[in-house]
């Protein structure tokens, strides 16, 4: 049996990995099991699956993990550290989808023993690509993509020449706000912002979506995993979220990967990669669909996309920096201290201030670095909140 770890398994992206194994009892032997605050959803699936160990992030909850599995044989753990360890035991195939920075050190474990990563935790590769795939080269470790646009791009560049690739074009809904008026966008409330038009996620990365920051990470990872030049990536919105992302070739060639919109597709090819097994998915019918509408982003509405191409530009810990502060505006803005277009504002200034100095240069890429940068990336963005709120 293929032994596989879920980290995030909670959220949206382990949900529907613990839908396709569980379709495939006598398949999957489970080892580790991790999550958030939702402990009763985390010890029912290790019960289900019959993981080895469930672990909670939140150290806090770890009496009440251990009572929601108490009389069964699996272990309960919690806290960063222990997210490690769940990390570094031996699987074959381990999915990384914990949100945010708090998945680097975790899937490096992973990494570190040899895994196959399944990659859904973009903020890997936008912090510290160059060490995830040097850990990966040195362990001899896989790592898949799971977002959907990255998962496209992978699945067309299957038995092409990387050195024919001219361009990739990742395709963008729009997010909740892309028909709104600009001068409305401001007083958008964290509610609005949390609804997507054809995606389920979770709250978080779905209101990245409505700000194109989601984006902004994916051109940023697509650079690192693909080791393309920043020139070569596109952004195209793309309504319907049917066409996940299209790879340009040096003959003038267009390869697009089309798909209904359901993260089990990315998930499942990752999960029996190399191979391809039927899947849960909806059979699209093109006749119904009738017309793919594609526009170019509008500059104003998504500056979250002019930020990433300085980042890619940049390098080093410019994408720690940016997701950091990123992280922190978002934070800022479900807590309603700031408006949604102060976001840009924020990570704008977060980068201006940190990107050239001595710090964001260091040139010796580790964990603690990376952690170093980011915590400096934090601070400053809850300065620029704290000085946006006393002027207004």
């Amino acid at each position: 049996m293929k032994r596989v770890s879920i980290l995030g398994a909670t959220g949206s992206v382990g949900q529907n990995t613990i839908d396709l194994i569980a379709r495939a009892p006598g398949t999957y032997d489970v080892v580790a099991l991790t999550g958030g605050r939702n402990i009763a959803r985390l010890a029912a699936d290790a019960v289900a699956l019959g993981a080895d160990v469930a672990v909670t992030a939140d150290e806090a909850l770890l009496p009440d993990l251990r009572d929601a599995l108490a009389g069964t044989n699996i272990e309960a753990a919690a806290g960063a550290q222990a997210l490690v360890e769940a990390a570094s035991r031996p699987a074959h195939w381990v999915m990384s989808a914990i949100v945010g920075a708090a998945g680097l050190a975790p899937g490096l474990a992973a990494l570190e023993a040899g895994a196959t990563l399944a990659l859904a935790n973009k903020e890997s590769l936008v912090t510290a690509g160059p060490l995830m795939m040097r850990t990966a080269r040195t362990n001899r470790a896989t790592i898949l993509p799971v977002d959907s646009e990255h998962s496209a791009v992978f699945q067309a560049l299957v038995g092409e020449d990387a050195a024919a690739v001219s361009r990739v074009i990742l395709t963008a809904s729009g997010g909740a706000f892309r028909d709104w008026p600009l001068d409305q966008l401001q007083s958008a409330t964290v509610a609005e912002a949390s609804s997507h038009p054809n995606w389920d996620m979770g709250q978080r990365i779905t209101i990245d979506s409505a700000s194109m920051f989601n984006k902004a990470l994916e051109m940023i990872e697509a650079r690192e995993f693909f080791g393309l030049a920043p020139s070569q990536i596109e952004v195209l919105v793309h309504p319907q979220s049917l066409v996940h992302a299209l790879v340009g070739f040096c003959d003038g060639a267009l390869m697009a990967h089309v798909g209904p919109p359901d993260m089990r597709h990315a998930i499942g090819y990752a999960l029996n990669w190399p191979q391809r097994q039927a899947l849960p998915v909806e059979v699209l019918d093109l006749a119904a669909v009738g017309t793919l509408e594609f526009r170019p982003p509008d500059p104003a509405r998504y500056p979250a996309l002019r930020l990433a191409r300085g980042v890619m530009e940049a390098r080093g810990l410019a994408g720690a920096i940016f997701n950091a502060a990123k992280e922190r505006a978002l934070d800022h803005f479900i807590a309603g201290h700031i408006g949604f277009t102060d976001m840009n504002i924020v990570v704008e200034e977060v980068l201006n201030a940190l990107t050239d100095t001595p710090d964001a240069r260091n040139s010796d890429l580790t964990l603690d670095v990376v952690a170093h940068m980011d915590h400096l990336a934090r601070e400053h963005a809850d300065t620029v909140v704290a000085e946006r709120t006393n002027q207004g």
